[in-house]
């Protein structure tokens, strides 16, 4: 599994807002036309009036290079260009493990506590 985290800043609120409604097309057709997408989320930062906030997660790095030749890559990447993106800081994660945050009697565990975290 491949994260990807990050953010981009507009110049104001306004700009922002219009890029999340702009992308919003660009964003369902990423995850619903992409094989390996499992997730892919530019959205408001709440604490941040000029800042979109990034998620994506990506089967594999195959499907990640193919996401970058795909035709939504290159439109979302001259939609923020359009839009006077000020700012960006995004980066890849490779994950080779996941499991839930909370055990059996919901408590948050920072551990990794099933059989498949003590492999």
């Amino acid at each position: 599994m491949i994260i990807i985290a990050g953010t981009i800043d507009f110049q104001d609120k306004d700009t922002r807002d219009f890029a999340v409604e702009q992308s919003l097309p660009l964003q369902e057709s990423t995850r619903t036309e992409e094989p390996g997408c499992d997730a892919y989320y530019f959205g408001p930062d709440p604490g941040r009036d000029d800042r979109i906030q990034i998620f994506e997660l990506w089967a594999d790095e195959g499907s990640l290079e193919d996401h970058f030749k795909h035709p939504n890559y290159q439109a979302m990447l001259g939609l923020i260009g359009k839009l006077g993106m000020v700012a960006t800081e995004t980066a890849k994660y490779r994950c080779d493990l996941s499991e839930p945050i909370y055990d059996e009697t919901f408590t948050p565990r920072a551990d990794f506590f099933t059989d498949a975290g003590n492999q």
